[in-house]
């Protein structure tokens, strides 16, 4: 695709939305919305919302997973005849686990100019109040919806040094926990954030296995989750190395696998599901 020219190229912001408290929104945010002929928005009825609330008229465009391929290509044909276009998330930063890197990828490719209207992010909030190290961490995302696939990344990322970030869907919340504890052990020290930022923010910072205890009673199923995990010490990662090795000697001696599993968990002090989790990883 041809370059646009710089004198003639629109300006897409990518802009940092709340996450439930609208006084969270930026005046540097207010103001750029102002400016756009349009909004590309996640959901164009919470994009109306936001709009409303800061007494603006503007275009609004939905752009979502599902239509992502057909309204880069509108946009950034709207972008080279020098509108300039807001993209909004649902909710935070845009494309953390939301739309618009195709569009953002695809602007950049043409020469139009992406600018940053940073703002609020589940992620840094979560990170900040969890007391829990931040100095190094990562970021996952969501996990696989269906067990196994939740479990075997699990297990990949049982030995990670450094903090981990997911987010976590209402309905799979328990079962993530319980995943986290049997593959993590309950030990490992975590936080589960629920609603930040809105009337019925809850943070809780314990064990994975007395968060397991607490999810559904004192942390109720409602609202959205983000889950923040201590990485492994570095004694943890020579534990699972011993683990590993003490495993493929039985595996060598021909005993089954789920014998070799359980009699390795017996000698090595770990459970079952820990034995087995570092064995598929």
């Amino acid at each position: 695709m041809a370059k646009a020219s710089s004198e003639s190229a629109g300006i897409l912001y990518v802009i940092a939305t709340p996450i439930g408290n609208l006084a969270d929104l930026s005046a540097r945010a207010a103001d750029v919305f102002a400016s756009v002929d349009l909004v590309a928005a996640e959901d164009t009825r919470r994009g109306g919302r936001l709009m409303q609330h800061l007494g603006l008229d503007k275009q609004l465009v939905s752009l979502y997973e599902h239509n992502e391929d057909s309204q880069s290509a509108r946009l950034l044909a709207e972008l080279a005849a020098g509108r300039r276009i807001a993209l909004i998330s649902d909710a935070g930063t845009p494309l953390i686990s939301d739309p618009g890197l195709k569009l953002v990828a695809a602007a950049k490719s043409a020469g139009v100019d992406v600018v940053s209207v940073p703002g609020p992010s589940a992620v840094t909030a979560a990170l900040s109040v969890s007391g829990l190290a931040t100095d190094r961490f990562v970021f996952e995302g969501f996990l696989p919806r269906r067990a196994l696939q939740r479990r075997q990344r699990l297990a990949q990322l049982v030995t990670e040094s450094r903090t981990i970030v997911f987010f976590e869907a209402v309905h799979r919340i328990e079962a993530s926990l319980n995943d986290l504890a049997g593959i993590f052990g309950g030990q490992r020290q975590a936080t589960v954030a629920r609603e930040l930022t809105k009337l019925h923010e809850q943070v809780v910072t314990a064990t994975l296995s007395e968060l397991t205890d607490r999810i559904g009673s004192e942390l109720p199923l409602l609202g959205e989750f983000v889950v923040v995990v201590a990485g492994a010490r570095a004694e943890t990662a020579a534990d699972d190395a011993e683990i590993l090795r003490v495993y493929r000697l039985l595996i060598s001696d021909d005993l089954p696998p789920a014998r070799a599993v359980a009699l390795c968990a017996r000698i090595c002090g770990r459970s079952r599901n820990e034995v087995y989790a570092l064995t598929r990883a």
